[in-house]
């Protein structure tokens, strides 16, 4: 364990080594979202015990829909999104080779830690399972948690390789260019609550995946892109909040931001237009922000945070789920513990789960020196190897689907 000296050393040396022209804002967005996605998750990723010691999903949310607020807050995606956006301007207008190169890159050091992630629990399955005894049950609830954050990394990597059009968007409209992206996803989320509701197929939904999550990105391209300021930030802001209000209040959308167990409608899978109002105002905010926020962090002490949590983006991204079922399912063992394998139907459960997080985090903590060099290039890895990885994440993919 560091001394409080050695702590001060390397904050210092962090900071001394970070580039007089990095933006630190943008990376203290982007870790102020990372963060969310676990806090998120593990506040709602509840679960109960079957007779046979099974664990099952379940979440707070079902029996407390006073906590739907705090979803306004954890849900970030729109921050993340827009720092994306930001950052994927910015690298491409400084890349070297041909934007097929540059998609190319992008695309692999996404792709990495999401094999990575998916492989190694392919071979812990078999594993748990046999050698420890695990219920099949549990190993279904597990890969369910595993695999749920990663269709965010697909999308965003759909999103990342359409950055070009990005970028010409941006240069024809301007801050402008985000507006179809928002006209679409209210046209689809009319025809699918509407009054031709009925009439309409299941699958309409999906039309809003990619421009429902593209908003905001494109909002970043043009921040970047210089065609976003103050003026447009505070339209975001203020326009955002309304639309939020009205649609909460006049249309009656959820109040979640997530998914609740047995409710009729969702506002993130697809994303409805509540999700792209909140998308907006936490844009809006963000970008108003951003010079208090890069003052705020030129102290070593709130800057060295920044960049390891940024070092380390995927991997949080990947094993955060993992880190939670490391406490969990040992405990399943040992039958009912609140906070764990106890149904969230309770105050004392979300108390005892807030206790049970910073466990979690330790945990993620000592997976991600495990996983981090799962982010960088697989130089050294064969073609056999990379293979073997591939059909095992597939593998992973098929039973965490299709049960």
């Amino acid at each position: 364990m560091k001394t409080p000296t050695a702590l001060a050393k390397l904050t210092a040396e962090i900071d001394g080594r970070t580039p007089a022209h990095r933006d630190r804002a943008i990376d203290g967005l982007r870790a102020l979202a990372l963060l969310a996605v676990p806090a998120g998750h593990w506040l709602v990723g509840g679960f109960t015990l079957d007779s046979g010691g099974g664990l099952h999903n379940a979440s707070p949310l079902a029996t407390f829909g006073v906590l739907a607020p705090a979803s306004w807050v954890l849900q970030m995606l729109g921050v993340f999104f827009l720092v994306g956006g930001y950052s994927s301007y910015l690298s491409y207008q400084r890349r070297k080779g041909s934007a097929r190169e540059w998609i190319s890159g992008r695309l692999s050091r996404l792709g990495r830690p999401v094999v990575g992630v998916t492989a190694v629990w392919a071979l812990l399955l078999p594993s748990l399972h046999y050698g420890f005894g695990v219920p099949t049950a549990t190993l279904h609830t597990a890969s369910t948690l595993v695999v749920q954050p990663l269709w965010f990394v697909g999308v965003y990597a759909v999103i990342t390789a359409l950055t070009p059009y990005c970028v010409r968007g941006s240069q024809r409209l301007g801050f402008w260019a985000a507006a179809p992206l928002l006209g679409s996803v209210a046209v689809v989320d009319f025809l699918r609550y509407g009054p031709y509701a009925d009439a309409m197929p299941s699958w309409l939904s999906l039309l809003n995946l990619l421009p429902g999550w593209m908003f905001a990105y494109q909002l970043g391209v043009s921040w970047a892109d210089k065609r976003l300021g103050r003026r447009e930030a505070w339209l975001l802001l203020v326009g955002g909040a309304a639309l939020f209000a009205v649609l909460l209040l006049a249309f009656h959308y959820p109040a979640s931001m997530v998914g609740v167990p047995g409710a009729s409608r969702t506002n993130s899978h697809p994303p409805s237009l509540l999700v792209l109002a909140l998308a907006a105002a936490q844009s809006g905010a963000a970008i108003l922000l951003r010079d208090k926020l890069a003052r705020l962090l030129r102290r070593p002490g709130l800057w060295a945070p920044v960049v390891i949590i940024n070092l380390s983006a995927m991997t949080v991204l990947c094993w955060h789920q993992t880190a939670m079922l490391a406490t969990a399912v040992p405990a399943s063992y040992f039958g009912e513990i609140p906070g764990l394998t106890t149904a969230p139907d309770t105050a004392g459960w979300i108390l005892a789960r807030l206790a049970w997080m910073p466990l979690f985090a330790g945990l993620l903590v000592a997976i991600a020196k495990f996983a981090q060099p799962l982010e960088t290039p697989w130089d050294r890895t064969g073609t056999t190897r990379r293979a073997a990885a591939g059909v095992l994440a597939v593998g992973f993919a098929y039973f965490a689907l299709a049960v």
